[in-house]
């Protein structure tokens, strides 16, 4: 009986010990993913802001710029890039909506981001795009990787339509999560005007050519990414436009169009760190807890059955040697 017990666990611990690996390396790739009709959306202020009027043309400093990051899943469309790429994919249709002061749109640009469900790399296709124009990403945008790293990552830059190394600078703790802090530094560039501007009398997509004034942007990106999920729980970038040259600047070499340090807003931060937080248990699960879990529970079982298989070769008590007497009871009298 004891051998037949030691047999079944012996079974068991091969199986809880397969399993292990199996749950990390093979199903966790497959069912951690970013879900294809996902929607977020993001408020992000810079208190106090320089901003341009483009009314008179003059910069001034005003109370807060707000912008409105929106990302929606579109279902449809990643259906039909699976069809061909073979793989999970998720499309973003994303917006970012700046307005000043008085809530009047600022300018807004509309972006159109294909990537991998669970590697978050970009996947090329038809429709990939940002502000009507096609591009062709390199590197992440808005999420790291499941599983982060401690190292740089290519991170894509939506002004200028390039991407550029966003460095690891350490482990840091942000609202009792540990998270790792990343910086990307975008020196001053030359980039398009968005289509849509405040601009009276002017069609911002030939500005440029119309007047000769350019449009440049520097920015200091940073982001605390919690490494287990890959999903970042503060955004801040300390952000310059500037237009320069040409005739719309009646003479002036440049002009501030937007300054501001860019953060997150607080009840943003709270809903998101608490977001993040509940993901992290589930990726974990599959990545730590029941890989490592089952293979101890795996080692418990076959030294278990051991100990059993043990028992059970074990010699009854041994028989009276042979021609030993059985000692006689004595009798009185």
């Amino acid at each position: 009986m004891r051998r037949r017990a030691s047999l079944v666990l012996v079974a068991l611990a091969v199986f809880c010990a397969a399993l292990g690996p199996l749950l990390r390396w093979y199903a966790f790739p497959r069912l951690a993913k970013i879900p294809p009709g996902q929607y977020q959306e993001m408020v992000l202020e810079a208190k106090p802001a320089t901003l341009l009027d483009y009314g008179t043309l003059q910069a001034k400093e005003v109370e807060k710029v707000t912008i409105v990051q929106t990302l929606k899943g579109n279902v449809e469309e990643s259906r039909k890039i699976e069809r061909s790429a073979g793989r999970d994919v998720v499309v973003w249709d994303c917006l970012s909506y700046v307005q000043g002061p008085d809530g009047r749109m600022v300018s807004q640009i509309p972006e159109r981001y294909i990537f991998d469900a669970h590697s978050q790399a970009p996947v090329h296709a038809t429709g990939e795009s940002v502000d009507g124009d096609a591009v062709r990403r390199e590197g992440i945008e808005f999420k790291w990787p499941f599983l982060t790293e401690k190292q740089d990552y290519e991170y894509f830059d939506a002004q200028t339509r390039t991407s550029a190394p966003i460095h690891y600078k350490g482990t840091r703790t942000f609202r009792g999560l540990d998270v790792y802090y990343f910086e990307q530094t975008i020196a001053w560039t030359k980039v398009p005007y968005p289509k849509k501007m405040p601009i009276p009398g002017v069609d911002a997509t030939t500005l440029e050519e119309q007047t000769g004034t350019t449009r440049w942007y520097t920015t200091k990106r940073m982001f605390w990414v919690e490494p287990v999920t890959g999903a970042p729980v503060n955004g801040e970038e300390i952000h310059k436009e500037e237009l320069r040259g040409g005739t719309l600047l009646g003479g002036r070499d440049k002009v501030t169009a937007f300054a501001g340090h860019v953060k997150m807003r607080e009840d943003y931060l709270d809903h998101t760190v608490a977001l993040v937080s509940s993901q992290r248990q589930l990726v974990l699960l599959m990545t730590s807890y029941l890989p490592w879990g089952l293979v101890a529970l795996g080692c418990s079982l076959l030294a278990l059955s051991l100990w059993l298989e043990a028992r059970s070769r074990r010699p009854d008590d041994p028989a009276p040697a042979a021609g030993a007497r059985t000692p006689e009871p004595a009798v009185s009298g």
